[in-house]
């Protein structure tokens, strides 16, 4: 084979590749439902995220999203209550990440992580629970630690 056909099955095998990859990432799909959060004042704000339950959905998350319409965000469930770990690698998106306890109540937000940054971002302790909304949402609908997040899977909770 001549370095010109060489060449050439080496950029055809890149090219399948990048392309199955961008196909497995277009295949996850996300069920979705409706979210409240209850703040301690009393207001209650409506969400409709995307539930990310298997690992597939944690791992691909929000990643390569250039939009997100400001009443939607994405619920992570663990299956279990412990320490997580974020970052926003490949996210282009600035997003606000609540850390919620088995119960519901928020107890710790991360605000506007930035985008495309692999710094860690720690829950601050065991947690079952993040969510992903725009950056700077949460602040500006007053949401703080303390406050509640109700929703069919969380409100499934023992």
């Amino acid at each position: 084979m001549g370095r010109w056909s060489l060449r050439f099955a080496g950029s055809a095998v890149a090219a399948l590749l990048l392309l199955f990859m961008s196909q497995s990432i277009a295949q996850t799909s996300f069920e979705q439902e409706d979210l409240l959060i209850q703040t301690k004042s009393g207001k209650v704000h409506n969400f409709t995220v995307e539930l990310a339950l298997t690992a597939e959905q944690r791992s691909q998350g929000l990643m390569h999203r250039e939009s997100m319409p400001k009443d939607h965000g994405m619920l992570f469930d663990f299956g279990e209550t412990r320490p997580v770990s974020m970052w926003m690698r490949n996210t282009p998106l600035p997003l606000d990440m609540l850390f919620i306890q088995r119960d519901g109540t928020i107890s710790h937000i991360h605000r506007k992580a930035v985008p495309f940054s692999e710094a860690i971002i720690d829950s601050r302790g065991p947690v079952h629970f993040v969510l992903e909304l725009n950056g700077g949402r949460a602040a500006a609908l007053g949401i703080e630690a303390g406050d509640r997040v109700m929703s069919k899977r969380i409100d499934s909770r023992d």
